[in-house]
């Protein structure tokens, strides 16, 4: 009696403390801007239908979207079998038995009684256990923000693969638009090798200009070979986001539209953090989330150091003879209750309490690292939305201007007024530009992806996600 008292003592005590709350910490933000844009379907500002019809077959598609979509029929499952036990347990039962008894204690059985006897019971048998200080509830509040938790990683994984197939697309129009320059390149430097060897052959130049001419086409060539082989990579990791089976993996196949206006044109997106950064940001509502569900882990432990009350009855027949099995006299019924409270085992939920407490603390710690690389992207994101702009624009003058000076130096070279060596060198300097354009191009419209990506886009942040 005396432990008992002190056990209940105890469980009043902590009585006070055994709601933990479950908001998130209060944080210091940036301010950001009452304007609220619409990203749910980013990729369509660049106006390619090629890639909306990408990225749709990917959210439909995608293997690591497949195995997020599961996680959530997972989570909901783990949640009903949690909310399961707030219910009654009824459960139906028969029995049959035949036994045989030649002795009633030390007495043997009177002459005329049967030895072998038949026993039928049928009865139906129900168990509460009451929920007194709101364990059962509790769990099943955790197990709901489990839930949630696995629904806003799906739809992190659903802005994730919506911006990398993106990515993918327009890294695979870049390296199109190189090998294309590199071809035509290529072209022009044969046409100038078999316009050199027929000078040589007149005696017009050297064997120097010749060779010189030979080695900048083998250079050209061999640039042609990395630029395919830039093609097919990216050709073959588009296919592997899109989710396409493992021939259509090794033999990729897609349609582009590989012009380089197309490539230079860039939509807008606004430079300032939404007013809803944190609920439009799936992965930050995702740790939100689990932070809840660790804090309620925390009351469920700390709810055992509490008395259980459990309900139990049962109502049914017992009869020797099958037939009589369900007669009125053959009726039985009983109720109880039970009151259990834990005595010994204080120390292990005391134990438990304290992991359920780290492991919260380690949540709270994860939620503010998501919180951080949220507005880091955003940071990034933005900051790289204007700079590869200015950069393009930089690569777009010198390509420009080079070209007018290649005009130059080909008069120059053809009135006798300059060596073959000045033109290589603008030729040069011109595929060079050419080349950093068409990555500057490609930067710009990943700049835009990060910044879609790190402000929350890609989603409906207002009804993607709903309750059980």
């Amino acid at each position: 009696m005396r432990k008992l008292t002190l056990a209940l003592a105890f469980a009043a005590g902590v009585t006070g403390c055994s709601t933990t709350p479950t908001a998130p910490p209060v944080l210091d933000l940036p301010k950001t801007s009452a304007n609220d844009p619409a990203l749910e379907r980013w990729w369509s500002a660049f106006g390619d239908p090629t890639l909306t019809s990408l990225v749709d077959e990917a959210l439909a598609r995608n293997l690591d979207l497949a195995a997020a979509i599961a996680r959530v029929d997972q989570a909901r499952a783990q949640y009903k079998i949690v909310q399961f036990g707030q219910l009654p347990q009824l459960n139906a039962g028969f029995n049959a038995a035949r036994s045989r008894q030649t002795l009633v204690g030390t007495i043997p059985i009177p002459a005329g009684v049967p030895a072998i006897g038949n026993d039928f019971v049928a009865s139906l048998n129900a168990s509460y256990e009451v929920d007194l200080w709101g364990k059962y509830s509790t769990a099943t509040k955790a197990a709901q923000n489990d839930l949630l938790a696995s629904q806003f990683a799906r739809e992190t994984v659903r802005t994730v693969v919506a911006a990398e197939v993106a990515r993918a697309y327009f890294r695979l129009l870049a390296s199109d638009a190189q090998l294309s320059v590199l071809s035509d390149t290529l072209r022009l430097r044969t046409d100038t090798v078999v316009l050199q060897t027929d000078r040589f052959n007149a005696g017009v130049i050297g064997e120097f200009d010749l060779a010189t001419a030979q080695a900048e086409r083998a250079a050209v060539a061999s640039d042609v070979a990395v630029a395919q082989r830039a093609v097919s990579e990216n050709m073959s990791a588009l296919a592997v986001l899109l989710g396409r089976s493992p021939r259509e993996v090794f033999e990729p196949k897609f349609d582009r539209d590989v012009q380089m206006v197309r490539l230079l044109a860039v939509p807008d997106l606004p430079a300032q953090l939404p007013s809803e950064m944190l609920e439009r940001r799936p992965d930050v509502r995702d740790a939100e989330k689990q932070l809840a569900a660790a804090n309620q882990r925390i009351d469920v432990a700390r709810a055992d150091y509490f008395p259980s009350l459990s309900l139990t009855g049962a109502f049914g027949s017992e009869s020797n003879v099958m037939k009589s099995l369900f007669s009125g006299p053959a009726l039985l019924w009983s109720i109880g209750a039970g009151l259990v409270q834990p005595l010994i085992g204080l120390a292990l939920i005391n134990d438990t309490v304290e992991l359920r407490t780290a492991q919260r603390d380690e949540s709270v710690v994860r939620y503010v690292q998501t919180v951080q690389s949220a507005f880091r992207d955003a940071h990034d994101a933005l900051s790289a939305n204007q700079t590869t702009r200015d950069a393009l624009a930089a690569q777009t003058e010198r390509t420009d201007r080079l070209q007018k000076s290649l005009e130059l130096a080909d008069l120059r070279y053809t009135s006798g007024y300059s060596p073959y060596l000045e033109v290589l060198d603008v030729q040069r300097q011109l595929l060079q530009a050419q080349s950093l354009q068409i990555v500057a191009a490609r930067d710009v419209r990943l700049a835009v992806i990060d910044v879609a990506k790190a402000l929350g886009g890609g989603w409906d942040y207002k009804t993607a996600v709903a309750g059980p």
